[in-house]
């Protein structure tokens, strides 16, 4: 989890994120229902990436080593779990939860949801709250 708060994100992030503290996070691995994604917004930097990564959903998960195509195929979710933030760390008032890393897989989640291929009831997602 923490590989891919610190490492698998771009200056986006920093914009979006770099004002949380680290110490004030508890991570938990949940279920999410899988209709809950579709919704779920991200950074405000990059606000329409998850759309537009559902667009291309086939070519994105083709691109990948195998065994992600065999779990989406087999499991209908995701190899590694996303992460989400409860949005109350970004703005007190806010309710939900956002997607911080992870967007292609949750665009890909969205394409097959929308196509009705298979796809798990529920997804494992790592969530940070207060």
């Amino acid at each position: 989890m923490l590989e891919q708060f610190l490492f698998d994100h771009g200056s986006y992030f920093m914009d979006d994120y770099g004002d949380i503290n680290l110490c004030a996070i508890s991570w938990q691995l949940e279920s999410i229902p899988a209709a809950g994604f579709l919704t779920m917004p991200t950074g405000e930097s990059d606000g329409d990436c998850i759309e537009r990564f559902a667009e291309t959903h086939a070519s994105r998960v083709e691109r990948r080593p195998p065994e992600v195509g065999r779990c989406w195929e087999e499991r209908g979710t995701w190899l590694r779990p996303p992460l989400l933030l409860d949005r109350r760390l970004l703005n007190p008032s806010d309710r939900g939860l956002q997607v911080l890393e992870g967007r292609t897989r949750v665009g890909v989640l969205r394409c097959r949801l929308r196509e009705e291929l298979h796809v798990a009831p529920e997804h494992q997602a790592w969530v940070g709250r207060p």
